[in-house]
């Protein structure tokens, strides 16, 4: 909860890698507030009105997961509300001819996502959402201290430059210090 508040201020990227990893610790433990409660929020050690507020996010998180049927697969829309705003976003800064080095490197990513999507089956979802699962799988490749091609590491550097620019510029936008109009 509180690392959660911390990266959704400073990087919204990182934020929205947490909240999926955050969702997979919930279905880990079978979306059970008691395992988590063992397994998670106890080996924290925290004063008890600490260990109060995170059991109850993590309830809240539960409870939402229910709600939208996301237990065994998917993301809260919480999480996809993210992904819509950096659509947003990542679309008015390639119209915008003011960020030639946004507009390089995604362009530089580019062949990275659409082979993505290629190798994804045909699942429907749109580029920056190929970009974080891309991110997201070698995270929990790397956990697991599997090996990475330097294929798909060049990839993910592409992409993780890629999506490092547009955190930066959704900051400068929630701030209001970025200007997007000619």
């Amino acid at each position: 909860m509180y690392i959660s508040r911390q990266l959704k201020e400073e990087n919204i990227a990182e934020y929205l890698l947490y909240m999926w990893q955050v969702e997979d610790l919930l279905r880990a433990n079978g979306c059970d507030i008691e395992r988590i409660d063992h397994a998670v929020i106890a080996q924290y050690g925290l004063p008890d009105e600490q260990k109060r507020q995170l059991r109850q996010w993590y309830e809240d998180l539960i409870a939402m997961m229910h709600d939208e049927r996301v237990e065994k697969q998917g993301h809260l829309q919480i999480n996809k509300n993210i992904i819509l705003l950096l659509t947003d976003l990542h679309v008015a800064l390639l119209r915008s001819p003011k960020f030639p080095s946004y507009s390089a490197a995604y362009y530089k990513a580019l062949p990275y996502i659409v082979d993505l999507r290629r190798r994804s089956g045909g699942k429907e979802e749109g580029e920056l959402e190929t970009c974080f699962e891309a991110l997201y799988g070698i995270m929990l490749l790397r956990l697991q201290k599997k090996p990475v091609s330097a294929e798909t590491g060049k990839a993910m550097e592409a992409i993780s430059s890629f999506l490092s620019m547009l955190a930066n510029y959704y900051e400068k936008d929630r701030e209001g210090k970025l200007e997007l109009e000619n």
